[in-house]
C-alpha cells in the first residue's frame, strides 16, 4: 500500500476547510480545552453516559478530544459526573495524559468549569471549554476561535446562523456589533428572538480572565444554576473586549437523543463519504456505505453498495470490496478482492492480490499473496501461503471448547472443498486436500491427503426401493 497516496478518513472533519492547521503562528502557543462531559442525558433513556454514545465507531467525547488535540491543544481536562470511569477510559485512548475532574453537583456548565478549577489555576494560557457530545466540531473552527483572542479579544464566543433558532440562546449585540449579552430565548423580547445568530455553547478565554470572570457568575435564576452564558455580561462590564466567531450550525449541533444521535451519524458519513471519494476512492452508491471515523483507503479502490467499515481498518490501492461485505479491525494490502458477503473480523490481513470470496469469514488469519479463499468458508487463528486455493465449504476447526489453536497452510496448497482442518494443524508446501476430507494430522509438502470412507454403490437399488413405496 502506498502510504503517503492513502486517505485516512479520520481527518475528514478538515477536509475542504480553506484555514490550514500546519503553519498557523498560534499552533505553538500552549492552550488547554476543558470539555465538559457530566451531563445525564436522560433524553437518551441509557444506562450509559450521553458523551459515551458513538458516532462513525468513536464516542462523542473522544470526537471533541480529538479535534482539540488536531488543533494543537497543549492539555486537556475534562469534566465528568460520578461513577463515569468508562469516560476516562475512553479518552484514555485518544489523550493520555487528559485530566479529570468530577462535577458532584449539577449546577450548570459554569459551575462545571469550575469543577477543573486545580487546572485553570495551573494553566497560564489560553483556556477554550468544548462540550462532549458536539462530535462534528472541526478542529480548523478551533484555531480560528483562538484566533480571535490572539486580535485582542479577552473573550471569544462561537455562533451559528441557525436555520429555526427556536430553543437556542441568542447572541446580541449592540448598534455598533459588539456582542453584549447571550440571551435565552425564555428571556427574549420579540425583537432579540428573531435573532438568527445563535450560542453554540463554546467559549475561548485569553490567560487570566477565565477564572476572574467565572467567579463572578451567580445563579439569581429560575433554576438556580450558575450559567457560562452570563460570562459575556460580565466581561462587558469589566470593559473587556468580547469577540464573536461563527461556524456552520451542523459543526456544532449537540446530541441530546437517540434521533439527534442518527442525525449526528448521517452528517459524519456523509464527511467521510465525500472525504473517501476525493481521496481517490470510488463508492458505487455512496450512501449505502458506512465508514468508521479511522477508516483508511487507498488510491482506486473501488466499494460497491452496502459495504460496512468498523473501526480500525486499511485499505490498500487498488482494492475491490463488494456488495454486502462487513469488516473491522482489519488490512486489506493492494489489490485484493473481498466479497459480496464476506466478512473480515479483527486481526484478518489479507494480502496483494488475494481473494476472499462470497459468504467466507476471516478472523485472526494471515492469507498471504494471491491466495484464494473464494467461498463459503471459515478461516480463523490461520496462516494461509501464497497462491493456495481454498475450495468452497472449507472450514478450519480451531477452537476445541477450551482454547484456539494455529492452523497453518503452505504456499501453493490446494484445499479440496467441503474439507475441515482439524487445529492445530500444518499442511506443508504444494499440498492437496481430497474433497470432503477431515484433516486431524500434518500433511508433508507435496502430499495428497484423503480422509472419507470408501465409496459403495449397489446396482438398482433405487428402483427396487422405489417399487417398495406405498402408491
Amino acid at each position: 500500500m502506498d502510504i503517503a497516496a492513502s486517505f485516512c478518513l479520520a481527518k475528514a472533519n478538515d477536509f475542504d476547510n480553506p484555514l490550514s492547521l500546519q503553519g498557523n503562528a498560534m499552533n505553538s502557543q500552549p492552550w488547554m480545552a476543558i470539555i465538559l462531559a457530566a451531563g445525564l442525558g436522560t433524553r437518551m433513556k441509557s444506562a450509559r453516559p450521553k458523551v459515551m454514545h458513538a458516532v462513525a465507531g468513536r464516542p462523542m467525547v473522544a470526537h471533541t478530544a480529538a479535534a482539540a488535540l488536531e488543533a494543537h491543544a497543549s492539555q486537556i481536562a475534562c469534566v465528568i459526573g460520578p461513577a463515569m470511569d468508562e469516560v476516562e477510559t475512553a479518552l484514555a485512548a485518544v489523550a493520555p495524559d487528559c485530566r479529570f475532574f468530577v462535577q458532584a453537583d449539577r449546577l450548570g456548565t459554569a459551575n462545571a468549569v469550575l469543577a477543573a478549577r486545580a487546572a485553570l489555576e495551573d494553566f497560564p494560557d489560553d483556556v477554550l471549554v468544548l462540550y462532549g457530545d458536539t462530535p462534528l466540531l472541526r478542529p480548523a473552527t478551533l484555531v480560528r476561535l483562538r484566533a480571535a483572542l490572539e486580535g485582542g479579544a479577552a473573550l471569544a464566543v462561537l455562533g451559528f446562523e441557525a436555520v429555526d433558532p427556536t430553543g437556542y440562546g441568542r447572541l446580541i449585540r449592540d448598534e455598533t456589533g459588539a456582542l453584549i449579552a447571550i440571551r435565552e430565548e425564555q428571556d427574549s423580547n420579540p425583537h432579540e428572538k428573531a435573532v438568527r445568530l445563535c450560542n453554540s455553547g463554546l467559549m475561548a478565554f485569553r490567560p487570566g480572565v477565565a477564572l476572574s470572570v467565572l467567579d463572578r457568575i451567580g445563579n439569581r435564576n429560575a433554576k438556580h444554576e450558575y450559567y457560562l452564558t452570563d460570562a459575556v455580561e460580565i466581561a462587558r462590564q469589566a470593559g473587556l473586549t468580547i469577540a464573536v466567531e461563527t461556524c456552520p450550525e451542523e459543526e456544532v449541533m449537540g446530541v441530546n437523543d437517540r434521533v439527534q444521535l442518527a442525525q449526528a451519524e448521517a452528517l459524519m458519513q456523509a464527511r467521510l463519504r465525500e472525504a473517501a471519494m476525493r481521496g481517490g476512492a470510488t463508492l458505487i452508491a455512496p450512501q449505502t456505505v458506512t465508514f468508521s471515523y479511522d477508516t483508511t483507503l487507498g488510491r482506486d479502490v473501488i466499494v460497491e453498495p452496502n459495504v460496512f467499515f468498523g473501526p480500525s481498518v486499511t485499505i490498500g490501492d487498488n482494492v475491490e470490496i463488494k456488495a454486502n461485505s462487513y469488516m473491522d479491525h482489519c488490512l486489506v494490502q493492494a489489490g485484493a478482492v473481498v466479497g459480496p458477503f464476506a466478512r473480515l473480523r479483527p486481526g484478518a490481513d489479507i494480502g496483494p492480490d488475494a481473494k476472499i470470496g462470497n459468504f467466507v469469514e476471516i478472523k485472526k488469519a494471515v492469507i498471504e499473496a494471491g491466495a484464494k479463499v473464494s467461498h463459503l468458508s471459515y478461516v480463523g487463528d490461520a496462516r494461509v501461503g501464497a497462491h493456495a486455493n481454498l475450495g468452497a465449504g472449507t472450514i478450519i476447526c480451531n477452537y476445541d471448547g477450551y482454547r484456539k489453536h494455529f492452523t497453518e497452510i503452505g504456499a501453493g496448497a490446494f484445499i479440496g472443498s467441503n474439507s475441515a482442518l482439524v487445529s492445530p494443524v500444518k499442511i506443508g508446501d504444494g499440498a492437496y486436500i481430497g474433497s470432503g476430507s477431515v484433516i486431524t494430522r500434518d500433511v508433508e509438502p507435496g502430499a495428497l491427503a484423503v480422509e472419507r470412507s470408501q465409496q459403495k454403490n449397489l446396482p438398482g437399488w433405487a428402483d427396487k426401493n422405489k417399487a417398495k413405496q406405498p402408491k
